[in-house]
C-alpha cells in the first residue's frame, strides 16, 4: 500500500498481518475520486476513519490536506501500524490533526468526541452484518456526528447482497472495485 497524492505520496505504508483486510490502492484511488468530485479539495475538512485497519484511508486523507483525521480501531496490532504508519507520513509534514481512538466503533460512538465530521467511512470486518452497519450509520446522525453536507462511504464485500441505507439516509452512488463495493449516502431528513 502506498499513499497516492498530497504531501505524502508515494510513502508505502505498512500492513497488519491477518488482523485485517486492506484496501487496495485501486479502490482507495476510486474513493477518493468520488471525494474530491464532492468535495474539491481536503482543506478544512474533518474525517472519521471507523475500523481503521491499517489507517491507510485517513493517512491519505491527512496528506491530502484534511484538517482532522480521528481514526478508530480495536485491534492492538492495528493500532501499533496505524501508529507506525502515521510516523512515517508525518516526516512529510502534513497539516492536519491525527487522532487514534483505541476502541471498538459502537464505543466511540457512545463515548467519543463529538466533532461534525465532513466525511465518515466505514470498513468493518466482512462478518459485521449489514444491520450492525445500520446501526453504526444511525447512531453517527443521532448523536450528532455528521456535518450537514457529511457524505458515508460503506465498504463491503461485493459478493454480498446490496447495502441498504437505514431510515433517514439516501443512497448517492456504488462503485465495485474487484471484491469490494463502496457505498456512498448522505442523511436526508
Amino acid at each position: 500500500m502506498r499513499i497516492i497524492a498530497g504531501v505524502a505520496k508515494g510513502r508505502t505504508l505498512g500492513s497488519v498481518a491477518g488482523a485485517t483486510r486492506p484496501t487496495s490502492d485501486r479502490a482507495r484511488e476510486g474513493l477518493f475520486s468520488s471525494l474530491t468530485s464532492e468535495f474539491g479539495d481536503f482543506h478544512g475538512l474533518h474525517l472519521l476513519d471507523l475500523f481503521a485497519g491499517s489507517g491507510a484511508i485517513g493517512l491519505e486523507a491527512l496528506s491530502r490536506g484534511a484538517a482532522v483525521v480521528h481514526f478508530v480501531e480495536r485491534d492492538p496490532d492495528a493500532q501499533k501500524t496505524i501508529e507506525n504508519n502515521f510516523e512515517l507520513v508525518s516526516k512529510n509534514k502534513p497539516a492536519g490533526k491525527f487522532h487514534l481512538y483505541a476502541m471498538s466503533a459502537q464505543r466511540f460512538l457512545s463515548d467519543g468526541a463529538k466533532v461534525k465530521y465532513h466525511i465518515v467511512y466505514i470498513d468493518p470486518p466482512f462478518d459485521f452484518t449489514d444491520a450492525q452497519v445500520e446501526e453504526v450509520v444511525s447512531k453517527l446522525h443521532s448523536d450528532e456526528f455528521l456535518s450537514s453536507d457529511a457524505l458515508i462511504a460503506v465498504e463491503r464485500t461485493a459478493k454480498g447482497s446490496t447495502f441498504s441505507w437505514p431510515e433517514g439516509f439516501v443512497g448517492a452512488r456504488e462503485r465495485k472495485y474487484g471484491a469490494v463495493s463502496i457505498f456512498y449516502g448522505h442523511y436526508q431528513p
